[in-house]
């Protein structure tokens, strides 16, 4: 048994509470079982109880056994004091505040019903390598629930995405049209080259871009140069087109001290990547929105539709030079950014960048609006999204795909099934049977 059981049991409070006391024998009334705290400290704050005649408001720490109290060093940690009730499976020892005062126990082994424990241990008996633990057992769950619980996985995705976001912008000075850039530059990369490309934009910094966005040449130099795909080698010697932009941003990185930002060639990851996803090829495609489309935040913030978004990222075409060589002085024909690309850049960008706004200013109609466009988009397709397709889940728009994904992310991979809808359904769903207060 995993201590998150007996949080469960707690916070629903799914044990016989007949002649509830203390391992004291002091009578036990839960009045409010408190909330869960995410943060360091007690495992729930805010409690309510009624010990003997005496009412406590306060915090209630939960442990298999009680000696985990002194395993965890809470008998020297001051933010336990304000703990009322230590809730354990097992009570094999007494446990103390600082003051050396004694906390009253709550020992749950024999309040256990049966059968809540065999469809708890049913749900974790699945072996590690399971993709789903509760696979073997979705025909007992609703569909309605699994719709909810996507839903909030999906929303809490959102969210920590925008978390992201609020963190960079302030990061940026507060600065939106910064924070646009930065993320972009970033999700360009595509997983493989966000990384270098989140570091390109420092090392082209906004103040300087804007001075020359308007200016192809300048505007090119400045990239690919801080970039490190100016270089003079064996495939570049005779391309006129590298030489002149490598001059240029020799005159430009002295002009604004750029030396030290740069990145090297070596940075760059190529390794399983399709030459229409090479870094070149991305920042080709960057430049050309960047020249075209000057205003990014606004832009992306006034959109309407993901038609008008689609339109945005496709008609700010790469470089002629870029549209043509998919590595420095290495000729091929390359694709546009294509429509899968743009509806990544819209899901993992412009919606969580909306969404960090509408939070910072308040407009909850924004949040609303934003997250809406991922309806609008086709749902993505991956292994893990089609494990839980294959399992009867709704998947029909990017909406869905990021609620599949973050429900395998966050819950159902790190075994957290507990916090899951789905699971508390599987492992709460006979409680009625359960003893009651008499």
């Amino acid at each position: 048994m995993r201590e998150d059981f007996l949080h469960y049991v707690w916070q629903h409070q799914y044990f016989d509470k007949a002649d509830l006391r203390t391992t004291a024998g002091e009578e036990i009334q839960v009045l409010r079982p408190g909330q869960r705290n995410a943060d360091a400290g007690p495992d729930f704050l805010n409690a309510r109880l009624r010990l003997g005649d005496v009412e406590w408001n306060g915090a209630v720490e939960i442990h298999l056994r009680a000696s985990d109290w002194q395993r965890h060093n809470h008998q020297v940690d001051a933010k336990y004091d304000q703990v009322i009730l230590h809730v354990v499976l097992t009570a094999d020892t007494d446990i103390f505040r600082t003051n050396a005062s004694l906390i009253s126990a709550l020992a749950l082994a024999p309040r256990l019903a049966p059968d809540l424990l065999a469809r708890y241990e049913a749900l974790v008996a699945a072996p590690p390598a399971a993709p789903l633990p509760c696979a073997p057992l979705l025909g007992q769950v609703p569909q309605l629930v699994r719709t909810m619980m996507t839903e909030r996985a999906l929303l809490e995705r959102v969210e920590q995405k925008a978390d992201a976001i609020a963190m960079l912008h302030g990061h940026l000075a507060d600065d939106w049209e910064a924070t646009a850039y930065h993320a972009l530059m970033a999700a360009f990369g595509f997983q493989k080259n966000s990384e270098p490309l989140a570091r390109l934009a420092k090392a082209v910094p906004l103040a300087v871009l804007r001075r020359h966005r308007h200016d192809a040449r300048q505007l090119e130099a400045l990239l690919f140069g801080q970039a490190g795909f100016l270089v003079d080698n064996e495939e570049t010697a005779q391309d006129e087109y590298i030489r002149d932009r490598r001059q240029e941003h020799e005159f430009l990185r002295h002009k604004y001290g750029l030396a030290e930002a740069a990145l090297a060639t070596h940075e760059w990851n190529y390794l399983r990547l399709r030459p229409a996803n090479f870094p070149a090829v991305r920042l080709g495609q960057l430049v050309g929105l960047l020249h075209r489309r000057p205003a990014l935040f606004d832009a992306l913030l006034t959109a309407q539709s993901v038609a008008a978004l689609s339109e945005f990222f496709a008609e700010a075409p790469a470089p002629a030079y870029w549209q043509q060589h998919y590595r420095p002085g290495r000729p091929g024909k390359v694709p546009a950014l294509g429509k899968s690309s743009i509806n990544l850049l819209i899901t993992n960008v412009v919606v969580p960048l909306r969404v960090a706004y509408a939070r910072h200013t308040g407009q909850p109609a924004l949040v609303e609006s934003s997250v809406s466009l991922l309806m609008e988009l086709p749902a993505e397709h991956n292994q893990y999204t089609d494990l839980y397709q294959a399992l009867g889940f709704e998947h029909r728009t990017a909406a869905d795909s990021q609620g599949l994904l973050a429900l395998h992310k966050g819950y159902c991979a790190p075994r957290r099934c507990l916090h899951c809808a789905i699971g508390g359904r599987l492992v709460g769903g006979g409680v009625a049977r359960l003893p009651r207060d008499r």
